[in-house]
């Protein structure tokens, strides 16, 4: 049977040929709760740099919070794909990454207690994760070491039955309203490690605010969604909140880093979207010299690059998803796509603002929010030059760079 279905750019969450059925309903059914809040909802949480509660609450009623998450805690149990959909639709609806990242910590935080936890862990962690009742941040980044993980210096010694830790640490979203913090540590000091890899431990606890100082930062866009630096110094955390074995964190972290770089892929294409929906549909009813400013060829073929540009994306996002699922471990496609997105997206939003003129420029037609997050995705949770450097390294077998 011949097809001619064509996903335009110019509707609101158009279904995608590509999907399979499960993918499909995953669409749907977000889409559903999206269409719920509209852009005026997200502008007016922009303007005011107010948490949206009421969004989270409405994704978490839908039991949305566990897509990847054992059904036996209340998760669905879906695959990556599954959840890579789920999030680019939520940021394509307009809500973009002050939308996905009010919930993105319960999709994939979780994935090294889902695997290196124990039963009690689970039950105790997982299930108000997923029923939306805790919320949880992601502390790694230190001021000192960047993207240099493995020289983190934050410092957890061993007391009874608790440890004391002490350190700082930065970028670290959410902390202003989360419950819960996942937290990598040292507890053998780097020049006590055989390899740097050892002695760093995980730990997933309640974020005691009475012990660990919370500030936040101010930036340039997601104003609604907190980023912070945290200190502690005699921060006690029970032992029974230690996730797996003592001085293995460092590979339980990595885990779920593949899983969240297709993630924030998917994300960011969602916001090329967006981005591109509106300036498409701007492009054809503004007239300027009696004419739809889209017939002009200036106008059009960026448009159109951006298109081609993000939906080559998508798909290879898709098919890395995919891969990730059936147990392909390696990063070259995690870090190709998170390359491509932030590249691509990016692009489809500054053509969006240019395409619009002095419109694009205004805040009521929201493509200079969706330019503002969108450089988030070239800068985190690791650079562009730095998904080259693997790229560089692992597939076309280079010599390390650093």
């Amino acid at each position: 049977m011949r097809r001619t279905f064509v996903a335009k750019a110019t509707e609101y969450l158009p279904m995608y040929p590509d999907y399979t059925e499960s993918q499909a309903t995953v669409r749907e059914s977000i889409a559903k709760v999206c269409s719920k809040f509209p852009e005026t909802y997200w502008l007016d949480i922009d303007t005011t740099a107010r948490w949206p509660s009421e969004f989270q609450e409405a994704v978490a009623k839908d039991g949305w919070l566990g897509i990847m998450m054992p059904s036996e805690y209340g998760g669905s149990e879906l695959g990556l794909a599954d959840a890579t959909v789920m999030m680019q639709t939520i940021a394509e609806s307009g809500g973009g990454y002050t939308a996905t990242s009010s919930v993105h910590m319960n999709i994939f935080g979780l994935a090294p207690v889902v695997k290196y936890g124990n039963e009690e862990q689970k039950k105790r962690f997982l299930v108000p994760l997923i029923e939306g009742r805790e919320r949880a941040c992601f502390a790694v980044t230190e001021p000192n070491t960047g993207l240099d993980t493995l020289k983190l210096q934050s410092l957890a010694t061993r007391d009874g039955d608790d440890y004391i830790l002490k350190g700082s640490k930065i970028w670290t979203s959410t902390a202003q309203v989360a419950e819960k913090i996942l937290v990598l540590v040292r507890t053998t000091p780097l020049e006590e490690v055989k390899k740097p890899s050892e002695g760093l431990t995980l730990f997933y606890t309640d974020l005691d605010r009475s012990q660990v100082s919370v500030t936040e930062i101010q930036k340039m866009g997601r104003a609604a969604i907190d980023t912070n630096q945290l200190y502690f110094d005699g921060w006690r955390v029970p032992a029974r909140d230690r996730i797996g074995d003592e001085g293995a964190g460092f590979k339980m972290i990595m885990h779920g880093m593949n899983a969240e770089r297709i993630l924030l892929s998917g994300e960011a294409v969602g916001i090329g979207y967006a981005a591109l929906r509106h300036a498409s549909n701007y492009a054809r009813e503004r007239i300027v010299f009696g004419r739809p400013i889209g017939k002009n060829q200036a106008i059009a073929h960026p448009l159109a690059r951006a298109w081609c540009q993000l939906e080559s994306t998508r798909l290879m996002i898709m098919q890395a998803a995919k891969m990730w699922d059936e147990g392909f471990a390696s990063g070259e496609y995690a870090n190709a796509v998170k390359y491509l997105a932030g590249e691509n997206a990016f692009t489809a939003c500054e053509t969006a603002v240019c395409s619009m003129g002095g419109m694009g420029y205004a805040k009521e037609y929201h493509v200079e929010r969706f330019l503002r997050e969108v450089i988030i995705p070239r800068l985190a949770p690791v650079s562009r030059e730095m998904c080259l450097n693997y790229v560089a390294e692992k597939v076309l077998d280079q010599p390390r760079s650093y």
